[in-house]
């Protein structure tokens, strides 16, 4: 029995952890995958194309800036969650080639059989550590790579050898010219992980962006930050549209006010690199 016929499965993991897709209750017609009471991902299988956490259609505000509207693209995938951005991708811009880099084998199985991917969809999906399976990714993929998102989590947090100035370099191989790299950091009050991500960001790459809600970019509490770094110099007129599209209360940063934002922070190379800080306890718990 699938999601849509009980509303709700559920999957020990290997690992222990209990996954369950189940319906929104407040987004009619959407399922949310949660493991081990926190919110992965949010999919609504008749129109992908809806994004529903604020994060995620941030980053979907970068995909659409790519190019023209609608014009298939090269995405990199670290992070599978539900497939929520690939499917978003395969709806809005067909006939895009997409590679899904994904730890948990187990999880994506239980994902694809009860909310499964569209038939001749260009998603392919490989299975291991996300920076371990990038270097064996096809070599024709290098400066191929229009968008690259990265959203990679361990529980809550995210690892330390996906945060430092050589794993982002091993990222800007694969971008083709005008090609995105956005990257989902969670961090809280005090922001200073999402600082020495945003220096490292623009230690390596030509252009910084930086989309938040205002009160977690002022450092009022933990959430999401999304990073939009170019190969190339991100367009200026990007800002004012980003910030238009929301979420709202939206804030978009670059130039010489993010590098004021960052004040400083360092740069995580390997040797220094930490993961990123654990939420509060419950905070991102739901109840069934």
């Amino acid at each position: 029995m699938s999601a849509r016929d009980t509303g709700a499965v559920e999957m020990r993991l290997p690992s222990g952890l209990l996954a369950r897709i189940e319906l929104d209750r407040w987004d009619a017609g959407s399922y949310q995958l949660v493991v081990d009471g926190t919110p992965q991902s949010h999919v609504d299988l008749d129109d992908p194309s809806r994004l529903f956490f604020e994060y995620v259609q941030r980053i979907g505000h970068v995909i659409d800036e790519w190019g023209d509207p609608g014009e298939p693209l090269t995405a990199v995938h670290l992070g599978a969650g539900a497939l929520t951005l690939p499917r978003y991708i395969h709806a809005t811009r067909p006939g895009s080639r997409q590679q899904v880099i994904e730890l948990d084998e187990e999880l994506v199985g239980f994902v694809r059989e009860h909310l499964p991917l569209p038939r001749q969809s260009g998603i392919r999906l490989r299975y291991g550590d996300a920076r371990a399976t990038l270097a064996r990714l096809p070599t024709a993929l290098r400066g191929a790579v229009d968008i690259v998102v990265v959203d990679v989590f361990s529980g809550a947090r995210i690892p330390a050898h996906v945060t430092s100035v050589e794993f982002y370099e091993e990222l800007r191989a694969f971008l083709a010219p005008g090609g995105i790299v956005a990257v989902n950091i969670a961090d809280g009050p005090g922001l200073a992980f999402a600082r020495s991500q945003a220096a490292t960001l623009q230690y390596v790459f030509a252009d910084v962006a930086i989309l938040a809600e205002t009160g977690v970019l002022k450092s009022r509490r933990f959430g999401n930050v999304v990073m939009a770094a170019g190969a190339d110099s991100l367009p200026l007129d990007w800002m004012p549209r980003l910030m238009a599209r929301g979420p709202h209360p939206a804030t978009v940063t670059s130039g010489k006010d993010l590098t004021a934002w960052v004040a400083g922070a360092p740069i995580t190379t390997d040797a220094t690199a930490v993961a990123s800080p654990a939420p509060s306890s419950g905070l991102f718990t739901t109840r069934r």
